[in-house]
């Protein structure tokens, strides 16, 4: 496709003149139009990312609404009053072809250059293939999660769970800290939503370096992925060593018991088991963040667990869901519920004495307190929530 240019529209008889029509049909398309004219353009205000009227350009870009309305005809011009977030150069182009939409030509003809865009993914396909990209000691690869990972990530995160999220002003800016959550779901995407929040988000755009079960890195590509997006095997080892880095330490641990608690015990919290975590935090000084996920739970409501199978595959449980089995693939698609991450205020563990870590009653009453903090500011979000999908 070649070099797009946009042609202002000229209306009156002066348009007429240099068109080679009569200024009787010129008159006769500004009236119907109602256009102004190239060295007086009229501006469409659009508020919060509202779309205005048809025709309208970002950034006052003028629009060939003449060419766009034959183009589209009365579906292009409806399309073009939707409300939604912006299209790309491609989407709102294509837009503008097969719909007709005169808002997204406009954005798709004065956004962001394709050829830049072009170029910097065969850059970032070459260093891939050259291997010019570089990894931590944990397999960590910085470029492959900003720019695939989260990319695959965000249209999850921001259209279909339309994830809510408050507190990251208690997340630290910078050094260590460890953020605790609840889990659920039956499939850990409570751990991949919250580490998209603090991702594009958090003031700093900081990493969430999750601590995942052995069963993540067994599975073929599943486990080389989680390395390369930054996890790691949650032991004390690992954790302290990240944590003593100064990065941000994403850790559930409910484990199994909450991904695969019955639906019956929705926002129930198991065991938080022995208190590692806690450990690891009180050995590091770094704060304890709480952190409270409400939606995960409806996505994959389990009603049953097939024990013997789960044994015989090597799996922790095997879910019975209202659309699996019984629909196979189909059923493996998560309900559109809506979500909320909600981070509380970080619990400070620099006070304390750095032998207390060895200390089982000390872990114990930190433990029993994140898990209380976390536990009542779910009951908090579920008072306010009226819908499960709304």
């Amino acid at each position: 496709m070649g070099d797009a240019r946009i042609i202002p529209f000229e209306g009156g008889a002066r348009g007429a003149r240099r068109s080679g029509r009569s200024a009787r049909s010129a008159q006769s398309a500004e009236s119907a139009l109602r256009q102004p004219v190239a060295d007086e353009p009229e501006e469409f205000p659009a508020e919060d990312g509202e779309a205005g009227e048809a025709g309208e350009a970002p950034d006052g870009a003028e629009v060939p609404v003449r060419e766009a309305r034959r183009l589209g005809a009365g579906a292009g011009e409806r399309a073009g009053r939707s409300r939604g977030a912006g299209f790309g150069m491609f989407a709102g182009a294509l837009g503008g072809l097969v719909g007709g939409a005169a808002r997204g030509l406009a954005e798709g003809l004065a956004g962001p250059d394709w050829e830049d865009k072009a170029a910097d993914g065969l850059a970032f396909l070459r260093r891939r293939v050259t291997g010019e990209y570089e990894v931590d000691e944990f397999g960590f690869d910085q470029e492959l999660t900003d720019q695939l990972v989260m990319s695959l990530l965000r249209p999850l995160y921001e259209k279909y769970f339309r994830v809510e999220v408050r507190g990251l002003e208690h997340v630290p800016a910078k050094g260590g800290a460890l953020i605790v959550a609840n889990h659920s779901g039956t499939l850990p995407l409570d751990a991949l939503m919250t580490q998209v929040a603090v991702h594009d988000h958090h003031p700093e755009a900081r990493n969430l370096r999750l601590l995942g079960a052995d069963l993540v890195f067994q599975l073929p590509l599943v486990g080389e992925l989680a390395r390369k997006s930054g996890h790691t095997l949650a032991c004390h080892a690992d954790a302290e060593r990240l944590l003593s880095q100064g990065e941000l330490v994403g850790v559930w641990p409910e484990g199994y018991k909450g991904l695969g608690k019955p639906f019956k015990d929705r926002y129930k919290l198991q065991r938080f088991g022995r208190g590692g975590f806690v450990s690891s935090a009180l050995r590091t000084g770094v704060p304890i963040v709480p952190c409270s996920i409400v939606g995960a739970e409806e996505i994959y409501p389990m009603i049953g667990n097939f024990r013997t199978l789960a044994r015989l595959l090597g799996l922790p449980y095997f879910p019975v869901t209202p659309t699996f089995p019984l629909l196979g693939p189909v059923g493996l698609v998560p309900l559109p519920t809506k979500w909320r991450i909600e981070f509380g205020e970080p619990i400070r563990t620099d006070t304390y004495p750095a032998h207390t870590a060895d200390d089982p009653m000390v872990v114990f009453n930190l433990t029993d307190e994140v898990r209380e903090t976390i536990q009542h500011t779910i009951y908090k979000v579920l008072m306010h929530r009226r819908s499960v999908f709304f």
